[in-house]
Formats: C-alpha cells, sequence, structure tokens
C-alpha cells in the first residue's frame, strides 16, 4: 500500500451472484453485489496486510485502512453492521470511466454469470445436459481467455485480473459443489472430494 491506495493487484472481487460467507450475519449466501476484498496470504485466510512476527501480529496498512477495516471490531459487530450493506464500492464505480474497460468486465459477468451457470448446473441430470454441458464449458473457456487476453494482448497486470473479473470459475465453481477438471484440454466436472 503507498499512501493510503490500495494496489488493484493486491485486490480481488466476489462477484453479485458468487456464494459468499458473511461472517457479520454467520450465513452463506449469494452475493447481492460486487465485493471488493484485499487478498489473502497463500494458504491462508490472512489479510496480505497482517504482518505476524515473534507473536505479534500488525496491519501494514493500518494507518490508511479502508472503511470496513476501520469498523471491524471482531468482539463487537455493531459498527460493522451498521455499513455493511451500505454504498459498497463496485468494480464499476471504479472502471467505467475507462474506456472500454467496464464494458469487457460487464460482458464477462453476463457471459460467466452465476445464477446462468446454476440453471445449467441444474439440468445436468435432465434431457438438457448436453446443452447446459455445453454452456457450462463455453463460459469455463472464456473466463480463461479473457484473463489470458487481457494480460497478453492489453498487456494488463495478470495480477489484477482476480478484481477486474472476479477469481476465476474454476476455482469458484465450487459453490455448486462441483470442482472443475482439465482434460486433454477440456473442462471436466467432477462432484467434489
Amino acid at each position: 500500500m503507498d499512501g493510503g491506495i490500495i494496489p488493484l493487484r493486491d485486490l480481488y472481487t466476489i462477484r453479485q451472484g458468487e456464494t459468499v460467507y458473511e461472517n457479520v450475519r454467520d450465513t452463506l449466501s449469494p452475493a447481492k453485489t460486487d465485493l471488493i476484498k484485499i487478498k489473502s496470504r497463500n494458504g491462508s485466510r490472512a489479510c496480505i496486510y497482517l504482518s505476524e512476527s515473534g507473536g505479534f501480529a500488525e496491519c501494514r496498512a493500518y494507518r490508511s485502512r479502508p472503511l470496513e477495516c476501520r469498523a471491524l471490531d471482531c468482539r463487537n459487530t455493531r459498527e460493522i453492521e451498521k455499513i455493511y450493506d451500505r454504498d459498497r464500492l463496485t468494480r464499476k464505480d471504479l472502471l467505467s470511466g475507462i474506456e472500454g474497460l467496464w464494458e469487457l468486465v460487464a460482458d464477462h459477468q453476463d457471459r460467466c454469470d452465476f445464477k446462468k451457470l446454476g440453471i445449467h448446473v441444474g439440468k445436468l441430470n435432465t434431457d438438457a445436459q448436453k446443452e447446459s454441458l455445453e454452456a457450462i464449458r463455453e463460459a469455463l473457456a472464456y473466463d480463461l481467455q479473457i484473463r489470458t487476453a487481457v494480460a497478453e494482448k492489453a498487456g494488463v497486470d495478470p495480477e489484477i485480473t482476480d478484481f477486474l473479473f472476479g477469481r476465476p470459475l474454476t476455482e469458484t465453481f465450487v459453490m455448486f459443489g462441483l470442482r472443475v477438471v482439465m482434460d486433454e484440454n477440456r473442462f471436466r466436472l467432477a462432484p467434489l472430494r
């Protein structure tokens, strides 16, 4: 963090419709809107700005931490509950002024929409299985391709694709009780183990 500004590479987006654990309410539910979050350290749920040494934890962004961090008190959640669903910053707030970028993000949101994908998952054991499986594979392929294309062709830092497009579908598909496996350049769905 530099001068109170969190770099986009340190953020990710939980997209609208993605199942999210709401620790304030202690529930799992679909996100009503984008939730912009600070990334965690690899293999951990701890914030990347949390520094631990000698058994002592310190926030490296404490002086310029975001409002949600300022309001959070693990012993008393009343303050964060007051602001929890109000005036959340979204990707559109940050990207709509960049010509072409918001349209690309919105197109991704539409083509990889969790509600649509959930409908297709629900049809996997019906007569519409073939069409639904193809639609799911198309969304998975598009999600992978757009991330690669913006990095390679537009020169966008690959570390910000989780902010632009949310976490990859290959990671978030677990919300449907399925994992995504890549077999010989083809996506396959498998039950969670």
